[in-house]
């Protein structure tokens, strides 16, 4: 695991909580240029973040908020949306305050250099990470990859069954893995969909002659496509009940992998409400070169390579 997180994920930490309770073991942070985290309480007119360590104020100037800030390629918004959230830091001055009260000058910035330089920098296409979801647009997903630092995950890439959201698999603040797909410029793009397991793995999961639960992806003339599992669906018989973006009990005729198909029939319809859980990963460890999603016995091969 890195030992730069995504930001909130430090802060609970029994660690990190020993640091900001104690004066004593603040100045030791200091000393040793230790990341922590803290919750942001106010983001005063001229954008710089208060926080309160175990009673002792801190201010992270605004210039410190966020690599880009200073350089004025990131806007104020960073800074801004951190109230009310963890954030990382280091301390950068131990000072006193206009009654002589102890403060703290932190850096955000220094933090997530630090984090750069010393974890993302080193990533290659093909690593396998932790990352936390910070944003849902419709093209995809921003997730926090280390110290507030954001990487892009593109909606095709978040599984293998096409969704008309990233909402439908992820919720804000969700811890998941991702895989780093490619690298240019310094800016990082994730992959999951070959973390959610190859389409024998899915389809191992079911059997003919069950009546399983699905989602209506697609609706055609010859049929509708209905995902069984991120990572797999089936085609089923028309049916004049299917509509697009509903659930559906379907009865399971026959599972094909040397076609790589699995033909169904749609019992009845629901409306559905999307909730979605942590994702299932099928693969564990800290890289992949190459993901085979196609069977053995298929005669088309779907793969990544990284």
């Amino acid at each position: 695991m890195s030992l730069f997180l995504p930001e909130g994920n430090l802060i609970n930490t029994e660690e990190n909580q020993s640091y900001i309770n104690s004066f004593d073991r603040l100045t030791q942070a200091f000393a040793k240029q230790r990341i922590l985290e803290a919750k942001v309480l106010v983001c005063d007119r001229e954008h710089n973040l208060h926080l309160n360590l175990g009673g002792v104020k801190a201010i992270i100037p605004r210039e410190d908020g966020a690599l880009g800030i200073r350089e004025g390629t990131v806007r104020d918004i960073a800074v801004i949306s951190r109230v009310n959230r963890p954030v990382c830091f280091v301390i950068t001055d131990i000072t006193t305050d206009e009654n002589g009260e102890p403060l703290l000058i932190l850096s955000r910035e220094k933090a997530q250099k630090m984090c750069f330089d010393n974890y993302i920098d080193t990533l290659i296409s093909g690593d396998i990470i932790d990352a936390k979801v910070t944003r849902l647009e419709s093209f995809g997903v921003f997730a926090d990859i280390g110290c507030g630092i954001a990487a892009l995950m593109p909606i095709d890439r978040i599984s293998v069954s096409r969704i008309e959201h990233p909402r439908e698999r992820f919720t804000v603040g969700m811890n998941i893995k991702a895989v780093v797909n490619t690298i240019e410029n310094g800016r990082i793009s994730l992959s999951h969909k070959e973390l959610l397991g190859t389409w024998f793995q899915n389809a191992e999961m079911f059997s003919a002659g069950e009546t399983v639960t699905g989602i209506i992806r697609s609706v055609e003339s010859y049929g509708s496509f209905v995902e069984l599992a991120p990572n797999l669906a089936g085609l089923a018989e028309p049916n004049p009940i299917v509509e697009k973006g509903k659930q559906a009990s379907v009865f399971i005729k026959n599972i094909i992998p040397q076609k790589m198909k699995i033909k169904l029939i749609v019992i009845d319809t629901f409306d559905y409400n999307y909730s979605p859980k942590p994702p299932r990963y099928f693969l564990r460890g800290s890289h992949i070169n190459r993901f085979v999603y196609s069977p053995d016995e298929s005669d088309k091969v779907v793969e990544s390579v990284f």
